[in-house]
């Protein structure tokens, strides 16, 4: 199900309590996260331009995201992130681990 590839993405955790983990990834080119799934939902925000790989445990796709691009996923995920650009990528990931704790306007 997991890309096959030796190169880790590295993790950076900025914050980790009872309602958040905010984690830095850097991917150099063709680092993966490997397989994983998501326990709370969470949000993307790109740092660079790239291109994330992703593998779902069927199909593989590609999708070019700049930098301060958002995007944000239900919990329950599960995949394989690979960097499928030529430079190294970056981005900060915040899983929300009560989304009642989240104040919203």
């Amino acid at each position: 199900m997991a890309f096959k590839c030796d190169i880790p993405a590295v993790p950076t955790t900025q914050r980790d309590d009872d309602d958040f983990r905010i984690t830095r990834w850097d991917f150099p080119p063709g680092a993966v996260t490997g397989w994983h799934t998501h326990g709370w939902p969470y949000f993307v925000i790109m740092l660079t331009d790239g291109i994330l790989r992703l593998h779902d445990g069927t199909t593989v796709t590609d999708t070019h995201l700049t930098a301060g691009q958002a995007y944000s996923r239900a919990s329950g995920i599960q995949h394989d992130v690979m960097n499928g650009s030529d430079h190294p990528i970056a981005f900060v990931e915040i899983e929300v681990k009560r989304p009642q704790a989240v104040p919203f306007p």
